[in-house]
């Protein structure tokens, strides 16, 4: 009889009926990257900023500790990085797509709350008086006489930036990456096997030190206000939980190293072959049914073994 593999569903034999069995999810996943240009590109909510507010917004205006363009290799590639990794070790399709796919579900969405920095995003020369200008004759209003609210003279492209305080960007995007990636690695490495492996911890929380030091620098940057980036490391860590539960069972579970779809195609492929097997007896003796079985329910003894010994040397040592 023929060597049967249910644990191999690599790119090559079921990647086409993986992505065509979830091909309306990839298109709201397109269909929200083109919504989170669109919100990008259109003017966010324009919240009243009164003369008595100015005081709590003369933070400096400083340059990103964290580039903008690091987010996403922070928060997506980095993550993607060890997903693959981890496919080509076990090629299983199904995890390889799961994990990529649910990376991408988070947005952020601006209410128009002011930056920390906002009065010199307003005022560039920090003068908050109305003065004459050579190439504006008139006399500039800083504050409306009707309302108090303020007129800002800076840049229009800044001080649009500059109402994207709420939630923080940088913040709920690494928490949504990084923290799936804490989520994906404590089913891998089974951290809740009740077996206190320290090491595994440390591993967990390693993603997320660095969505942590991600989202601080937002504060130290005067970009955000603590309670923004607070929101969206929050915002960022339960959608990726949400995410990852859709498609992962809890860590804590026996089979938490694999997600929903590979054990639903375990059996059906079980059932398959045991249907073909009532059905023509001659073609297979049920003691090598059995052992595919066998083989099957003992991957994940196997898998644990090739961890646990690099645990154990990572938290006691090697003794004589």
């Amino acid at each position: 009889m023929a060597d049967i593999r249910l644990g191999a569903h690599t790119i090559k034999s079921h990647g086409m009926k993986v992505a065509r069995f979830h091909m309306h999810d990839w298109i709201i996943l397109l269909l929200l990257g083109v919504l989170e240009i669109i919100l990008n590109v259109i003017d966010p909510f324009y919240r009243f900023v009164g003369k008595d507010m100015m005081t709590d917004l003369k933070y400096p205006l400083k340059s990103n500790t964290v580039p903008f363009w690091a987010v996403p290799v922070i928060g997506i590639v980095l993550p993607a990085v060890v997903f693959i990794g981890i496919y080509f070790k076990r090629r299983d399709v199904y995890d390889l797509h799961h994990a990529i796919l649910v990376i991408t579900d988070a947005i952020k969405d601006a209410v128009g709350r002011p930056r920390p920095d906002f009065f010199w995003r307003c005022f560039p020369d920090g003068k908050e008086v109305g003065h004459y200008s050579c190439d504006h004759p008139s006399f500039f209003l800083v504050y409306d006489n009707v309302t108090t609210n303020v007129i800002c003279h800076g840049e229009k492209s800044v001080i649009k930036e500059g109402h994207k305080s709420f939630p923080s960007g940088h913040s709920s995007c690494s928490f949504a990456g990084l923290g799936f990636l804490a989520w994906y690695l404590s089913g891998k490495i089974q951290a809740f096997d009740r077996r206190g492996h320290i090491a595994k911890l440390c591993i967990l929380f390693l993603p997320l030190l660095c969505a942590s030091l991600v989202a601080i620098s937002r504060v130290d940057d005067y970009w955000h206000h603590w309670q923004d980036v607070f929101a969206g490391g929050l915002l960022g860590f339960v959608v990726a939980s949400f995410c990852y539960l859709q498609f992962f069972p809890p860590p804590y579970d026996v089979d938490g190293w694999g997600p929903f779809a590979y054990f639903q195609m375990l059996a059906e492929t079980g059932n398959n072959i045991q249907g073909s097997t009532n059905t023509n007896p001659l073609t297979s003796r049920p003691s090598e049914v059995e052992t595919v079985y066998v083989q099957s329910e003992q991957q994940v003894g196997i898998y644990m073994r090739d961890i646990n010994p690099t645990l154990d040397a990572m938290e006691t040592g090697r003794r004589d």
